[in-house]
């Protein structure tokens, strides 16, 4: 028998600090595992499958991601009423923002779309503990104001297989990077945040595995004197082998955005 499938962009939220990463995993909880089970008791018996826009790593948030729901022989009638049934059910930290049907020529991994991700930090003193799920804390000292020159020598494209976890000679490496630029933090707020605090943006189609994190990682070390603005220079050319030693926190990460283009 024919199966008619129905698609369906749905954009989401999550607050990642409790679940370990996106992608399900045995005996630990995930987002997609999370969301996989809420669909299963909302839709009863109706057959689905669900598909994400990409990996985000344990304790990594997201302010605007996306997943492709296919549903078989039964399509989503009212919107408005699944989205509302959907985040009821949900756990308090993932929210579903939006869904709008798409055709069977949409690919939710294949598609050209951007992403911008946002490295939310402050620098200097130990700040309120409920700022920890979603801003790092350097309790050193940094120079901010070279730190914002030593990211905008992300952009562009450039060889990151420094920034590129475990890598391998097999790899491709070459990635262009729309924008990176850090900027005084008015995008999250709290009565708890500190007075000052930053956040490192980054634009691009798509990033290796952890290569914000080593990205950022790298402008800490150039915010505490220990590497050079020539020194990031050289970890981006063609014949570059260094290898990045630090890996900045997984829970100053979030997944701001992505638009499908």
């Amino acid at each position: 028998m024919f199966d008619k499938r129905y698609y369906y962009l749905i954009k989401i939220q999550y607050l990642g600090y409790r679940f370990h990463g996106w992608q399900k995993q045995p005996d630990v909880k995930t987002v997609h595992l999370m969301i996989d089970r809420t669909l299963k008791y909302i839709l009863q018996d109706t057959r689905f499958k669900t598909l994400g826009a990409g990996r985000t790593d344990a304790m990594v948030s997201a302010n605007e991601a996306a997943l492709e729901l296919f549903i078989y022989n039964e399509p989503i009638q009212d919107f408005e009423e699944f989205l509302g049934l959907f985040n009821h059910n949900l756990p308090q930290d993932i929210r579903a923002l939006s869904i709008e049907e798409v055709d069977k020529t949409f690919n939710i991994i294949q598609d050209s779309k951007l992403k911008e991700y946002h490295y939310v930090f402050s620098e200097g003193q130990k700040n309120h503990p409920f700022c920890a799920p979603i801003l790092t804390t350097i309790l050193e000292p940094l120079d901010v104001d070279l730190m914002k020159q030593g990211a905008k020598l992300f952009e562009g494209t450039h060889n990151f297989k420094t920034y590129c976890y475990r890598a391998t000679d097999k790899g491709e490496y070459i990635r262009t990077i729309e924008s990176s630029e850090i900027v005084n933090n008015d995008i999250y707020t709290a009565n708890f945040f500190p007075e000052k605090s930053y956040v490192f943006k980054v634009v691009g189609k798509g990033f290796m595995r952890n290569q914000i994190r080593l990205m950022f990682g790298c402008l800490i070390k150039l915010g505490r004197g220990e590497v050079t603005l020539e020194y990031i220079e050289n970890t981006l050319k063609h014949e570059s082998t260094e290898v990045m030693d630090y890996i900045a926190p997984a829970s100053g990460l979030i997944l701001h955005a992505v638009d499908f283009e």
